[in-house]
């Protein structure tokens, strides 16, 4: 059974249905949101509020797009709602947190954290609206048909906001690993 029809099947009443699109969803969810929070305790919370709201506004659900398109613009909303109640900035080490990572050797364990670290704290210094638009896209694997009906735009915007976003974050990158920028 697809998405939509599992979530037309919550919408008409059967909610335990969304225990399966929890299953299936949840990990995209949770990493999506972990890239925009940096925290994962915030994270975890926010899928829960997810779907949450998905169950509240079930009977909204249309059907006009996919599913997960519906569910990102769910999960935008209130990661948006969360940066209002949340006015104070966390300090950057306690922002990211870091999944361990086997590695053969010491020295490239440790050169591959550096990277990470590089890579985080760049994203971190990326505009929300970059930072969203390049993680729905690199990192969650949406089309940019489906990131351009999410965000109410082009699909050309969406490309453009991409490589922007691209070229940023290669150029912060460039800035905090004290490289040469070519």
């Amino acid at each position: 059974m697809t998405d939509n029809q599992l979530m037309q099947e919550v919408r008409d009443g059967k909610v335990e249905k969304l225990a399966v699109l929890f299953e299936r969803h949840h990990i995209r969810l949770y990493n999506f949101l972990l890239r925009l929070t940096g925290n994962r305790n915030i994270s975890e919370d926010l899928v829960q509020e997810v779907f949450c709201r998905i169950l509240k506004y079930r009977t909204t659900y249309r059907g006009t797009s996919t599913f997960s398109v519906w569910m990102y613009q769910i999960a935008r909303n209130t990661h948006i709602d969360y940066l209002r109640k949340k006015k104070e900035e966390l300090p950057l080490d306690e922002q990211w947190q870091e999944a361990p990572s086997p590695a053969p050797s010491l020295a490239e364990q440790t050169e591959l954290k550096e990277d990470i670290a590089l890579v985080q704290e760049a994203l971190s210094r990326l505009p929300l609206k970059k930072r969203e638009v390049l993680v729905l896209s690199r990192y969650q694997g949406l089309k940019y048909r489906e990131i351009a009906e999410l965000l109410g735009c082009h699909i050309g915007t969406v490309k453009a906001h991409v490589h922007r976003a691209v070229k940023d974050l290669r150029k912060i990158y460039t800035e905090l690993s004290g490289e040469a920028v070519l």
